[in-house]
């Protein structure tokens, strides 16, 4: 019984992957995108709807965690919510993966979806992308070449009394006043604007990226997932573990370089992985049936090269600061951290610089 469990737990996240692969190609829901049209053209429908889904994923987990529905402490993967601020950790991860995202042309959500499009260079992208990954989830080069100055720059928050670095537990206001408080700020941003409020797709978009969100954390924290974790807890059973965790998707292409490297061993197939792979799914049935698939490949060598130092920057940037545009910025913001803003802020900054820096040479070279 446990085990059907589990698999529906799975089954839950893969479905809601597709829709969300769908929606977001439909809608072209894209972060990078975002920062693009409000820096280069001060159109903000896509920044809007972005923040849109953060709002709802905020008021999600709010409602979630005040019904006792779901207990987002301080063991959720990743630890959002850790004592332990990393500062340094998510500022530079964060640059590392807006820089990186503005090159290849996306965030880690945007080439899964471009993938499921029939563009063959976001396929280079998530290789190289999954290979940096693995290598700093599953090899010495974290350790190696970050862990001894980034650790020591860590504000230890438990030492002046605090539970976490949650911004309601950080106040003392409370993580559901602060979540609604929140909320009602970004949706009130997102719905000031008249344009906004009239183009469906930025709505949909992000409505039903931002619920996908809380159907993660649902699923892995609620009553499906507290059962598994009792068993596996009970039987000591490691084979595809779920822990309490919601949508990202750059450590999971380092666990999928991980599972392709050992595809007979299925308990490295995770929540992750499954996200992954639905987005994709989900992308590629909306192109097919709208007849949007489209084949793509790199225009010349500069365009490859972009293309890979961008994957390398996210894969590391995105380990890094523990998330990318969706796992920090949407998903780690719906828990109110301050390390997920921070890197939120910096994924912004970096793509804007970066963007920034492109038209600067663009001019330069005319």
């Amino acid at each position: 019984m446990e085990f059907t469990i589990h698999y529906q737990v799975l089954s839950i996240v893969f479905v809601t992957a597709i829709i969300m692969g769908a929606v977001a190609n439909k809608t072209n829901f894209c972060t990078m995108g975002a920062v693009s049209d409000w820096v280069n053209m001060g159109d903000t429908g896509r920044l809007r709807a972005w923040f849109l889904a953060i709002a709802v994923a905020v008021l999600g987990v709010a409602a979630l965690e005040a019904s006792g529905k779901v207990v987002i402490g301080t063991s959720t993967f990743p630890p959002y919510r850790t004592p332990n601020l990393a500062w340094l950790r998510y500022v530079l991860g964060g640059l590392m993966f807006g820089i990186g995202m503005t090159l290849a042309s996306g965030c880690g959500n945007k080439t899964l979806i471009r993938i499921g499009g029939g563009n063959l260079k976001s396929i280079v992208v998530l290789v190289i992308a999954s290979a940096c990954a693995y290598a700093m989830l599953w090899t010495d080069f974290y350790n190696t070449v970050f862990n001894s100055w980034i650790s020591a720059s860590t504000i230890n928050l438990g030492a002046s009394g605090k539970t976490s670095q949650a911004l309601g537990d950080l106040t003392g206001l409370g993580n559901t006043g602060v979540g609604v408080a929140l909320a009602v700020a970004l949706l009130g941003f997102a719905f000031a604007s008249r344009d906004f409020r009239g183009n469906f797709d930025n709505i949909l978009g992000g409505v039903v990226i931002g619920a996908a969100v809380i159907v993660g954390w649902y699923v892995t924290g609620g009553s499906m997932g507290t059962a598994w974790k009792e068993f596996a807890d009970f039987a000591d059973v490691k084979p595809l573990r779920v822990e309490t965790q919601s949508f990202t998707f750059i450590s999971p292409m380092g666990d999928l370089a991980r599972y392709v490297m050992n595809p007979a061993d299925t308990s490295l197939i995770n929540f992750g992985i499954v996200a992954l792979i639905g987005v994709i799914v989900g992308s590629f049935i909306y192109a097919v049936v709208t007849r949007g698939f489209r084949v793509e490949w790199f225009v010349d060598a500069k365009d490859f090269g972009n293309h890979a130092v961008g994957a390398v920057l996210m894969g590391i940037g995105g380990v890094l600061s523990m998330g990318c545009t969706v796992g920090q910025a949407i998903t780690g913001v719906s828990t109110l951290a301050v390390g997920s803003l921070l890197t939120l802020v910096a994924i912004v900054a970096g793509a804007a610089g970066m963007m920034k820096y492109q038209y600067w040479r663009m001019m330069q070279e005319a």
